[in-house]
């Protein structure tokens, strides 16, 4: 399944991680498995978490199986344990693919569990998709809602890594 800036997008994600782990920032990845035979199963290459944005020896891996990555995961209590439980005044920084679906959703989560979720707009890519009428939405064009849904309650966008604050 391709996604319209994939390749841009994992090299700005790379760039996150390398700032995090300097900075002593937890990581934790989040890996979507949709089973064998499909285009998120984990046990093959393409649902694999890709070399560019891997996990370091150490860092967790949370499974999820639908877009919010709260959802049935153990990603809260990893977060409590790391000290970033909800109401802890810990930013959650978020990376990922797709915008429309899996990063959305876990903003969505976030909040609703008290978290203060902010997404890296350039660390995010999504792919066109059929819409009802039979037209083709462009991948720019939901990028962008789905980048606006965020911002309209959930949480905070910021253009690159540059402009998180340390």
């Amino acid at each position: 399944m391709a996604l319209d800036g994939a390749e841009e997008a994992l090299a700005a994600g790379a760039r996150l991680l390398e700032r995090a782990r300097a900075a002593g920032t937890p990581v934790i990845h989040i890996i979507n498995d949709g089973g064998e035979g499909t285009p998120y199963d984990i046990r093959a290459r393409i649902g694999s978490l890709s070399d560019e944005v891997a996990p370091a020896d150490g860092e967790p891996v949370v499974v999820k199986q639908v877009p919010n990555a709260f959802h049935g995961t153990d990603l809260e209590k990893t977060l409590t344990d790391l000290g970033a439980g909800p109401g802890s005044g810990k930013d959650l920084v978020l990376a990922g693919f797709m915008t429309h679906m899996c990063v959305t959703f876990t903003a969505e989560g976030a909040f609703y569990l008290g978290y203060r979720p902010t997404v890296v707009a350039d660390t995010t890519a999504t792919r066109a998709l059929a819409a009802p009428d039979g037209t083709v939405l462009p991948a720019a064009a939901l990028q962008a809602a789905a980048l606006t849904t965020v911002t309209d309650l959930f949480g905070l966008v910021v253009p690159t890594a540059d402009a998180l604050r340390d």
